[in-house]
């Protein structure tokens, strides 16, 4: 036995049913019997206990004290026989009561943990073999569940008819649905009930039946045992059944009481903005108008479709007339509502990924056989189904050497026909040279497969192969290595990501990487516009804001080593941010940043030299560095303000003629917010502008085998001239022998002048085919000192 348990596990994993468990359930009701009551009689010495003759199969009297006094000659009751642990853990001995002995136990309901009376005996039917095990008499022995993961994509498998067709394809064995047969009363359902839709694209069926004399009470215990294993509380007979043919048939159902639907009419429509509805968790819930809801001929919401029906027409102990519905509903609605509202349910579950919409009648009519055999119900004849929109049944073309070629087989048409019809997959052989007239198996190259409407996961050739694999078994499909079609490489935007983090890296930054996400005032903290996009479902409250700069990371970054006395740190990342648009999306775009701490107030109060010590200038001396090592040939600063930084330091970065940043020193303002101490430098570039560059090929320059030579020019200027602009005009008059220019100092003093400063600049020669004389250097030298003179007003210093 537990050999093909093992083997049937074995079959359901390899159809990619996951089993989690294997559970052997059933009542603990070893050595309980049926037993007979062959005599009653007052116990001598305690008025709350009578002495039982019992016949416990033997045909001898065996005497039982018991409390109970519900019972009476000839009623067949549970025996614990002498040696019996019960299901609680009590184990049963033979004890003497008052003087007298007791050989066993007689078991209320409470005792064999079923529902019912706790402090009567359970009598049980009468044309029960005495002496019989009370397990097997009751159709209760033990069981075996399969605790299964259903993944979403295998709506058909959250019902045992699912996973039984499955199993049966795979075993060879026949598989057939239950047939329910049961008598039908004269009265028509038409004249008891209607069903109206005016939301056709939300319903595209809706089935009704009506049942009347039905006696709501418990449900037999197999029902019940099996709602329990499958993790349902029983509650009632119509409940239990409700529960019970949605588990094995994986349609859900409803029911209601038809006295409280007004001409047992129900409508199916959207719902209106402010409606309201009391659920049967007596919660009130507000309806939107993207809810489906079913009505009642007043228009008045009875249910929210697919999710949980109303407490209005709740079915009560009084209940006597039900008004049966089994329904598809559009599965994106039930998700929507379910998710607005936190309603899951077993029944939600199966709508939102898929119920057959042909599977109504059989739900309806297999919930009426058992409420005729357990509740005595009588059922109107006929059903009501109406249809909405309902799609037709896919037909898929698969061919046979696609199969082959995705599974590494060598199937034939016939065989792949032969693993699909099993399935419900119902195949006709075709030629795809457009043929007419249907082959035969042995000529056809491929298969028009009609996907059963069972699965609505199924769609295109490539579902229906996942089937034929499935069937025939990954594991017999052949191995091999799939041939690439091209080779694999980097992208360009991975290529420039790695050299700006080598040339970062080179000059002294280390990678951070902070959350895009902020707090609501990170934005305006650091001097930027808070327009930044607020997620309706953070990771954490505190952080709901995506960011539209890299600023704020990087700052809190610093905060956090300053609090570690951590020193002055230089840090770089390379992220995404996120600047809101007029589409639905933001605008996201990659962006690189790198700031540094720990520099002193700037500009000395008293003159003297400021470059080796400003915050400032060691951000352009930075992406000046960058600039070389990525090869951005014609890269421009200019003076300008930008949000979060010093208004007199700061500026735009240009790469031909395009803004793509901003350099400078960040806001002294900005740095208090945050109890930053000393100076931080900021440099933030985009991305996207850098990546082609950093992928051209460089190309060969002949390097020179002479001497170069260096000369130093520091120049008084107005403050209002920006810097770069003096060594562009260098550039641009050395030619082509000035190989580099830096400026390597600031200097300001009082003797300068007001609102002037001196500019030191290096700049270097150097001749491909000679070694340059001092005459050469010297003619270049006057040149570069008479353009800067002309053209931005500057002095020699």
């Amino acid at each position: 036995m537990d050999n093909d348990l093992d083997q049937l596990a074995e079959v359901m994993i390899d159809l990619g049913m996951v089993v989690e468990d294997v559970v052997h359930t059933g009542p603990a009701w070893d050595g309980i019997v049926v037993a007979e009551i062959l005599d009653l009689r007052p116990h001598p010495e305690a008025d709350r206990i009578q002495l039982v003759d019992v016949d416990a199969g033997d045909g001898q009297p065996l005497q039982v004290c018991c409390g109970a006094f519900n019972m009476k000659r000839g009623d067949l009751v549970p025996l614990a026989t002498v040696g019996t642990t019960m299901p609680g853990g009590l184990e049963i001995g033979r004890r003497k009561l008052r003087g007298e002995w007791s050989n066993g136990m007689l078991c209320s309901p409470a005792e064999l943990e079923l529902t019912g009376d706790a402090d009567g005996i359970m009598i049980l039917d009468p044309g029960l073999a005495v002496g019989r095990p009370l397990a097997e008499a009751l159709g209760a022995d033990g069981d075996v569940l399969f605790d299964l993961d259903i993944e979403a994509n295998r709506p058909d498998a959250l019902s045992v008819a699912g996973v039984a067709r499955d199993v049966a394809a795979r075993l060879g064995v026949p598989f057939t649905l239950p047939s329910p047969k049961f008598p039908e009363a004269e009265q028509s359902v038409d004249a008891l009930a209607a069903v109206d839709i005016e939301a056709p694209d939300l319903c595209p069926r809706f089935g009704v039946r009506v049942l009347h004399n039905v006696t709501i009470g418990e449900s037999p215990s197999w029902m019940a045992a099996r709602l329990v294993a499958a993790g349902m509380r029983p509650i009632n007979s119509i409940v239990d059944i409700s529960n019970y043919v949605m588990l094995e048939l994986g349609q859900p159902n409803h029911t209601y009481d038809l006295e409280l639907v007004p001409d047992g009419r129900l409508g199916v429509r959207m719902g209106r903005d402010g409606e309201t509805l009391v659920t049967l968790d007596d919660v009130e819930r507000t309806i939107t108008a993207t809810d489906g809801v079913i009505v009642d001929a007043e228009d008045r919401p009875i249910g929210l479709a697919g999710v949980m029906g109303g407490a209005s027409t709740e079915i009560s102990e009084s209940t006597t007339s039900v008004l049966l519905e089994a329904a598809v509903w559009d599965r994106m609605t039930v998700a929507r509502t379910s998710r607005r509202l936190g309603l899951r349910s077993e029944a939600s579950t199966r709508f939102e990924r898929g119920v057959d919409p042909h599977g109504i009648e059989l739900a309806l009519d297999r919930f009426v056989e058992l409420a005729v055999d357990i509740c005595g119900a009588t059922v109107a004849s006929g059903r009501i189904v109406a249809e909405g929109n309902l799609e037709p049944p896919r037909t898929v073309r698969v061919r046979t050497d696609r199969v082959n070629s995705l599974l590494n087989l060598e199937l034939t048409t016939s065989e792949i026909a032969d693993l699909l019809d099993p399935i419900g997959f119902t195949t006709r052989p075709v030629r795809m040279n457009g043929s007419e007239t249907d082959p035969t198996p042995a000529l056809a190259d491929a298969l028009d497969v009609i996907i059963p409407t069972w699965r609505p996961d199924s769609a295109i050739e490539v579902d229906v192969i996942e089937e034929i694999g499935r069937h025939h078994g990954y594991d017999k499909s052949g191995r091999r290595v799939p041939t690439p079609t091209q080779v694999g490489r980097l992208s360009p935007t991975q290529i420039a990501r790695r050299r700006i983090r080598r040339a970062l890296l080179g000059d002294g930054f280390s990678e951070a990487m902070p959350l895009p996400f902020l707090a609501p005032d990170d934005l305006a903290n650091c001097g930027l516009e808070p327009n930044g996009l607020t997620l309706s479902n953070p990771l954490v409250a505190e952080e709901s804001v995506l960011r539209t700069s890299l600023l704020p990371g990087l700052l809190k970054a610093v905060v956090r080593n300053q609090s570690h006395r951590n020193g002055p740190v230089r840090l770089y990342e390379l992220g995404r941010v996120y600047e809101p648009a007029d589409a639905e999306l933001p605008h996201e775009h990659e962006m690189v940043a790198a700031c540094a701490s720990g520099f002193g107030p700037g500009r000395p109060s008293n003159g003297g030299s400021e470059a080796a010590s400003t915050a400032a200038y060691a951000a352009v001396r930075s992406l000046y560095r960058l600039g070389a090592e990525l090869g951005l040939r014609g890269l421009t600063i200019s003076n300008q303000e930008r949000p979060g930084l010093h208004p007199t330091r700061a500026a735009t970065v240009r790469f031909r003629g395009q803004v793509i940043g901003e350099v400078g020193e960040i806001d002294p303002r900005v740095l208090d917010r945050y109890d930053i101490d000393g100076r931080v430098a900021w440099l933030q570039l985009e991305l996207a502008p850098l990546v082609e560059v950093v992928n051209t090929p460089a190309r060969y320059k002949q390097i020179s085998l002479y001497p170069s030579s260096d000369i130093d020019l520091a120049f008084v200027t107005p403050d209002d001239v920006p810097a770069t602009a003096v060594a562009t005009t260098l550039s641009k008059t050395g030619g082509p022998l000035l190989q580099s220019v830096e400026l390597f100092d600031v200097f300001r003093s009082p003797q300068l002048g007001r609102n002037q400063r001196s500019l030191a600049y290096r700049l270097r020669f150097q001749a491909p085919d000679r070694t340059l004389t001092d005459e050469d250097v010297a003619e270049l030298r006057q040149s570069c000192i008479d353009a800067v003179a002309s053209a931005h007003g500057a002095e020699l210093r």
